[in-house]
């Protein structure tokens, strides 16, 4: 037979330099064989006050080595110590293992807030600033494609218009601005060309090449008209 003992007054043990208790919180699991559950349980009741002796004595030199804002290390630390025992270890008895909670004084938990709501509030802060550049970043690559595709297409162009004055204005400075330097480049694609012709190489293939990237370049920007 088995009892549950979920004890709501919690054993107090001194925190490293006595200054602070921390407060262990104690669920005792108690066993018997031969024995009816009414019986385990008032028992177990009446044993109450030894079980806890025997948890406090056990736990109060390793509360001292922990300090008073370390409950969770010594709630760990206890577990691991005492996890798997079973008080009286021998005998016709009932006996009990324990599991343990542990929290901070009361005093400490206070002074403890400040430093936590600061905290999430940084945490809070960081991951929204990661949320912000990973949408500008991609906003970013989703404009960057269509205005490479609107420059490409001279149809796609106008209706750029469609979508606004504002964003037909900024395209259009954004195309000027590009093209501007076109003329320079066309230019020295013709020279290259020339060149080679006035030399007397005739229609090598480094030469069509050259011919051939002027001429496309021109239809793309549709320039052909402009810098002849």
């Amino acid at each position: 037979m088995t009892f549950r003992q979920d004890v709501q007054v919690p054993i107090l043990v001194p925190a490293k330099g006595d200054a602070f208790d921390f407060r262990l919180h104690v669920v005792y699991d108690w066993t018997a064989q031969n024995m009816i559950y009414e019986e385990l349980r008032l028992r177990a009741e009446r044993y109450l006050g030894w079980a806890a002796g025997i948890v406090r004595e056990r736990a109060v030199d390793l509360a001292r080595e922990h300090e008073p804002h370390r409950s969770h290390d010594l709630e760990r630390a206890l577990n691991s110590r005492l996890g798997g025992q079973r008080w009286p270890r021998e005998g016709a008895l009932p006996h009990f293992g324990v599991l343990i909670r542990v929290s901070p004084d009361e005093r400490v938990r206070e002074r403890l807030r400040p430093y936590w709501e600061d905290r999430i509030r940084l945490e809070c802060d960081h991951e929204l600033q990661k949320i912000r550049a990973t949408q500008a970043d991609e906003l970013t690559r989703r404009w960057c494609a269509v205005l490479q595709n609107l420059e490409d297409d001279p149809v796609t162009s106008h209706a750029a218009r469609l979508t606004g004055d504002q964003f037909a204005e900024v395209f259009r400075r954004y195309v000027e601005e590009r093209r501007e330097t076109v003329p320079d480049l066309l230019k020295l694609l013709r020279e290259a060309v020339r060149g080679h012709g006035d030399l007397g190489m005739g229609p090598s293939e480094y030469t069509e090449a050259w011919d051939a990237a002027l001429r496309t370049y021109e239809r793309q920007h549709g320039l052909s008209e402009r810098v002849n």
